[in-house]
């Protein structure tokens, strides 16, 4: 059995389980109907474990740490717009992955961040069990309490394997989620800003 590793939630310690991750993966291959002492699949647990400690690290970040402190008193008035950032997610009812494309624009007031961090955001967010559209909001929330911009726009289009997979098992559905905060929601001639850049795949 390998050691478990210190477990925190929302910066609170939790108690370990007795069972790793890769100890209850080799019971569940069990239960599928195979046999996890097979050449094949010995080493299956242990991947399976280290992948999904990957794919949900953004547990252990939070936003200060992220940001590192990459947040710059400029004078700039014009949207600030990083689009096309990849990303993988899992989604929380099947733990089926779910990938795609996440625009983030905003605003600045009186500060900018680092355009890495935007990225780097939206990776914590999706690395996470998650939902597109919870994950949508908080990439734009996060943007408004750590910089307070004039306002925030955020739209993500996600394909999902637990809808092309199995379920209805339409290979091409997409899905496409937004967050518009502050002058993004009340001012149309900002929103359509964003949209048009958005839609502009060579802008």
């Amino acid at each position: 059995m390998t050691k478990p590793t210190e477990i925190f939630l929302n910066e609170q310690k939790i108690e370990p389980p007795k069972e790793s991750i890769a100890d209850l993966m080799r019971k569940v291959i069990a239960l599928l109907g195979e046999d996890p002492e097979r050449e094949g699949l010995r080493k299956t647990p242990e991947r399976f474990e280290k992948a999904m400690k990957f794919l949900t690290s953004g547990y252990h970040q939070n936003l200060d740490n992220v940001l590192n402190g990459a947040t710059f008193s400029v004078h700039y008035d014009e949207m600030v717009v990083v689009k096309d950032i990849e990303f993988f997610s899992l989604c929380e009812h099947h733990l089926l992955p779910f990938f795609g494309k996440a625009h983030v624009a905003y605003l600045p007031s009186k500060r900018v961040l680092g355009l890495s961090k935007i990225a780097r955001l939206v990776n914590m967010y999706a690395r996470r069990l998650q939902i597109q559209e919870r994950m949508t909001s908080q990439i734009a929330d996060a943007i408004s309490e750590k910089i307070s911009p004039e306002g925030v726009g955020v739209i993500i289009e996600a394909r999902h394997l637990c809808m092309q997979m199995r379920g209805v098992e339409k290979q091409h559905g997409q899905a496409v989620t937004s967050a518009m905060v502050g002058s993004f929601r009340h001012n149309k001639q900002t929103r359509d800003e964003f949209l048009s850049l958005v839609r502009n795949r060579r802008a």
